[in-house]
């Protein structure tokens, strides 16, 4: 008969993922993790399978939080322009209690290139996110908030590539005025 688990999973999770945000796969370490999670070598290892699926957990938990903040912004009686205003800026003011730049954007560049399976989750939470913003801006477009000659998938794109360039910026050290320049002229484009 199994034991009962005697830790918070999702507490466990929210601290591998902070984690693997703040080093990168590749240089957090087992113990970084044991660290993060307050959980010992043998408990990461049988609770989640080792630390590449502790990896993909908290990489889901990472994705479920912030599209869970990006729909809600998007479902919101505004129009599109403040849409893309407010999610611009909250990148970049960034959140304090958070490693700077972005968990996805990191693994896109660190983990898609040789890891098929990281990759598909990736562009799975990427058209999901693109999905929202098209259908957003489109429906901005059909209540006449932008001209007919806007391209919602185009601009979907657009705001998609922003806010991963900021997410990178920000990562690499950007001050706030500089995320601030970059969105107010990203804005232009609505």
């Amino acid at each position: 008969m199994a034991r009962p688990r005697t830790f918070d999973e999702d507490r466990a999770l929210e601290g591998a993922m902070r984690a693997f945000w703040e080093s990168g796969y590749e240089a957090t370490s087992t113990r970084d993790l044991c660290e993060a999670t307050g959980l010992g070598r043998s408990s990461v290892y049988n609770a989640f399978d080792g630390k590449r699926e502790l990896f993909v957990r908290a990489l889901g938990h990472y994705m479920e939080q912030k599209d869970a903040k990006l729909f809600e912004l998007l479902e919101r009686d505004l129009p599109i322009r403040e849409k893309v205003r407010v999610l611009l800026q909250s990148v970049a003011e960034g959140d304090p209690g958070e490693p700077p730049g972005c968990l996805v954007v990191n693994s896109m560049v660190e983990l898609a290139p040789r890891d098929p399976e990281i990759a598909e989750i990736l562009r799975r939470d990427q058209e999901r996110r693109f999905e929202a913003l098209r259908a957003a801006i489109g429906l901005a477009r059909a209540r006449g908030e932008l001209g007919p000659g806007k391209d919602p998938a185009a601009l979907a794109r657009f705001v998609a590539a922003v806010v991963s360039g900021m997410r990178v910026a920000a990562r690499a050290g950007g001050d706030r005025a500089a995320l601030e320049a970059i969105a107010a002229t990203a804005l232009d484009a609505f």
